[in-house]
């Protein structure tokens, strides 16, 4: 993978690109006994500025878990594009009708059937520190071709971009 220099607000513009595409990640909290648990959430920030925002119940496990251990990771796989994104940063619960308005979903009625107005409805707000995106603009049969040629040469295949952006 390529470490060739990139912006700051490139790579953060790529980040909220490929975060925004993908949608569906995956919520890395640490259990009370220190195991690491993830699960999957569903982005419902369209535009990154470096927060992410979940809805989640307040009594659960995630939420019980962020308030005891605020680090959290989030990470995002987008396969048929080939990209992948690992977040890391701060988890706090916080709930503003307002921002809940804007972010909801009707898609979101499965698990919160009352909307905004569900007992219990509260919000993960994530704070980012640190990201990490890999990207290979290539089709799968390009990249297999390419790692067939690396085990034939020795040489590491060339597989897309690879950049880490602090906030």
């Amino acid at each position: 993978m390529s470490n060739q220099p990139t912006s700051a607000a490139e790579a953060r513009a790529r980040v909220t690109e490929l975060a925004r595409t993908a949608r569906i990640c995956m919520l890395t909290t640490t259990a009370l006994d220190g195991r690491q648990l993830s699960r999957p959430m569903a982005l419902q920030e369209a535009e990154f500025d470096g927060d992410l925002w979940f809805f989640a119940f307040a009594d659960s496990a995630k939420v019980r878990q962020l308030r005891v251990n605020p680090e959290v990771n989030v990470a995002f796989s987008d396969q048929k594009h080939n990209s992948w994104v690992s977040i890391s940063g701060t988890a706090t619960e916080e709930f503003d009708r307002v921002r809940a308005e804007q972010l909801w979903s009707p898609l979101l009625k499965a698990w919160f059937p009352d909307g905004v107005d569900t007992p219990g409805l509260t919000m993960i707000k994530v704070h980012s520190s640190s990201a990490e995106y890999w990207d290979s603009p290539n089709s799968t049969v390009v990249n297999l071709l390419d790692y067939a040629k690396a085990a034939v040469t020795g040489r590491p295949p060339q597989t897309g971009e690879n950049h880490e952006v602090t906030y």
